[in-house]
């Protein structure tokens, strides 16, 4: 099982789409539609022996380091990972106090989700003027002293140009192994305008395309291009991947740690007593499903439902919600396209299967 523990609510950054979005919408409804509890404290108050006793219940756990920013707690950070010399540590991260980790620690964390938009600009747009220079800076240094785990660029689109940005990030030499990207949407109700979003996927698809024709050609010359949103679903249609429950985990094989210890379905779940599936002193875990419109999706067992959060909250509402599913409708279309491709290429040995794989559940939500 993995678990995003969140080692403090605070963060360093003020994304547009996320610090400053929260200060414009102050009612969203989900009063009435959720209970919510904000007494977690700001910073994680976890005992080491406590986690301890909850990981014992699990035979292979994994724990993300999350945040707010994870960084900010580096002191904590050390502790755990001097608690489990034989765990499989991963952190989602803004990267900018990367450098403030000591190297000999940064290597037991396996794998690294750095929140990265793009290029400088539409990075600093985002982020916050001089975040794109540092954090490749932090990651040049972490490479050059000797960091060898995978890192993903963790992309948050707002702007429909996916595929000049994805080729920024993967063209970057000694930087990205692989690229995840989520879509800025239904997270907030007041952002939903109809005519906006249609104009925005009518573009996104167009690039999303462009992109997967890139990632076959590619593919042709042998070369596999860690996209994962590209590899989760090519997974679930040749069948190697049997799961047909949502690809990010969130309420079935991955859970949220919160600060004050309960076990939430999803880190976006902190504070919505609805999604807790239990405690640090829980032998079993509650596990949350989907609802409609997802459950009788034609696509299901492929998309999986794109987020948990969005299936329950649905605050873009019932036209909102369909407009993002045909968005990724489209993806998976795309690739279908494509699968007598792959398949040939497969046979030819020209890629393998072990090409292919990817890890499940640390991080990326695979569905955008």
């Amino acid at each position: 099982m993995h678990y995003h523990i969140i080692l403090t609510e605070l963060c360093d950054s003020r994304c547009k789409y996320c610090y400053e979005k929260s200060l414009q919408e102050f009612s969203n409804g989900l009063e009435e539609k959720f209970e919510f509890d904000f007494s977690a404290p700001t910073k994680s108050n976890i005992k080491t022996e406590d986690l301890k006793k909850f990981l014992k219940n699990d035979p292979s756990p994994t724990l993300i380091f999350y945040g707010g920013e994870p960084l900010l707690e580096i002191e904590k950070i050390k502790e755990i990972i001097d608690a489990f010399p034989k765990l499989p540590f991963r952190m989602q991260t803004n990267a900018k106090l990367l450098d403030k980790l000591p190297i000999d620690y940064l290597n037991k964390i396996g794998k690294l989700l750095i929140s990265i938009d793009g290029d400088k600009s539409r990075t600093d747009l985002n982020r916050g003027e001089g975040t794109y220079k540092k954090v490749l800076e932090n990651i040049k240094k972490a490479r050059d002293q000797g960091y060898a785990g995978e890192i993903v660029a963790r992309m948050t689109i707002s702007f429909p140009d996916i595929y000049p940005q994805v080729q920024h990030l993967i063209q970057l030499q000694k930087v990205f192994d692989s690229v995840h990207w989520q879509l800025d949407v239904a997270f907030y109700k007041f952002d939903f305008n109809e005519e906006k979003f249609q104009e925005f996927s009518k573009k996104y698809n167009k690039e999303i395309s462009k992109l997967i024709d890139f990632w076959i050609e590619n593919l042709e010359k042998g070369k596999v291009i860690k996209i994962y949103p590209f590899l989760g679903i090519i997974n679930r249609l040749l069948g190697f991947d049997s799961e047909t429950r949502l690809m990010c985990g969130a309420g079935h094989s991955g859970y949220a740690i919160t600060t004050g210890g309960k076990i939430q379905a999803c880190p976006i779940m902190n504070n919505i007593k609805n999604f807790e599936c239990g405690n640090l002193e829980s032998e079993q875990l509650k596990k949350i499903d989907l609802i409609e419109p997802c459950t009788s999706c034609e696509e299901s067992s492929i998309c999986g439902g794109r987020c948990l959060y969005s299936n329950h909250a649905k605050l873009w509402g019932e036209k909102g919600e369909k407009m993002i599913c045909d968005n990724t409708k489209h993806l998976i279309l795309k690739l279908r396209k494509n699968l007598p491709k792959i398949k040939e290429l497969l046979d030819k040995k020209i890629i393998s299967q072990e090409n292919l794989e990817y890890e499940k559940y640390f991080g990326p939500e695979i569905i955008p």
